[in-house]
């Protein structure tokens, strides 16, 4: 019982005091890989903490109700606890209504993950063969082969506002607005569907739907809502640095601020500041919706190999302490 309410205190603690850790640490990007290493290693170490911590304690309840309130009483008032108090009555059925809720809690945080997920599919789903329906395949003229691949993926819906994004589908689509291809230059063109195609390689879509199942389930607590955020960044960081290895970085800013603005821009006129946000359809990871001043930042002065190394290393060290302390309190505290 002792290890169960060590990993529920260990649970309870990183889920309000990790984010002001890592978000630092992973804010502007500077080790994209790392970061999403360690903010679903962090996710996965509470969630686990926490699930062992219950299934201890419905073990210990079942086998021996009487010690686990004993050791409930103790944890909480030491030596004052006596078994006249942890036998009353009012002490057990205090400890029956607590574990009520608990399980309550943990059934409508399980229903509410799954929820989000099932919708999250069913709207991606039903947009990308929306979009493949009533879209037109994009086409490219001749010599701009570097511009598309695989053109089959990629459709485009007469709609005035620039918007480029893909969504998860059977097939998955990258959808791409008439405004969208209005302001961008072929060579941005392509930055923009090595982007999109970059999210589909790494599966951006499963981590969305993953982290935002969480802040859904677990409403308020920073971890998981933070987190979501986060991830989210990162990935759309994640997906500069494919586009920009295959594209080049002028022409991933310039369409980055050119989608996000609605104006032409060339590779070599940038403006500094007017960078709205473009609203896609939810569930969609967008190449211009998240984050936009921050990544043109990164991209336009990206950090030094040693500050690479240097947060690389700090957050390697954060990813090993959440994968193993976990652990360490069980080990501890069954000792």
């Amino acid at each position: 019982m002792t290890a169960a309410l060590a990993l529920l205190g260990y649970a309870a603690g990183a889920a309000w005091c990790v984010p002001a850790l890592l978000a630092p640490l992973t804010r502007h990007g500077i080790s994209v890989r790392a970061g999403l290493a360690a903010w679903l290693t962090a996710m996965a170490s509470v969630l686990l903490s926490g699930t062992v911590a219950v299934l201890f304690s419905v073990r210990t309840a079942a086998a021996d109700w009487p010690r686990l309130t004993a050791t409930l009483c103790r944890s909480v008032a030491g030596g004052a606890c006596t078994p006249e108090v942890y036998r009353s009555l009012f002490y057990q059925a205090g400890v029956a209504a607590l574990a009520a809720v608990l399980v309550v809690a943990s059934v409508v945080a399980l229903w509410r993950y799954g929820r989000r997920v099932q919708r999250s599919r069913r709207q991606t789903r039903a947009h990308a063969a929306a979009a493949r329906l009533v879209g037109r395949a994009l086409a490219t003229g001749a010599g701009s082969g570097a511009v598309v691949r695989r053109q089959a993926e990629a459709v485009v819906l007469d709609d005035p506002r620039p918007a480029a994004y893909c969504v998860a589908g059977r097939p998955a689509a990258i959808v791409l607005t008439s405004g969208a291809l209005e302001v961008l230059d072929p060579p941005q063109l392509g930055a923009v569907l090595a982007h999109e195609r970059a999210h589909l390689a790494h599966a951006d879509h499963l981590l969305a739907t993953l982290t935002q199942g969480l802040a859904a389930a677990f409403l308020g607590v920073p971890l998981f809502a933070q987190g979501a955020a986060e991830v989210a960044r990162l990935a759309e960081m994640s997906a500069d640095d494919t586009a920009a290895r295959a594209s080049g970085r002028p022409a991933l800013v310039a369409a980055l601020l050119a989608i996000a603005t609605g104006a032409a821009i060339s590779s070599t006129g940038i403006p500094s500041t007017g960078i709205p946000s473009t609203g896609v359809p939810g569930g969609a990871l967008a190449a211009a919706a998240h984050a936009v001043p921050a990544r043109v930042e990164r991209l336009l002065r990206p950090p030094t190999p040693g500050r690479s190394a240097a947060f690389t290393a700090m957050l390697t060290l954060a990813l090993a302490l959440l994968a193993a302390a976990p652990l360490a309190l069980a080990l501890f505290a069954a000792r």
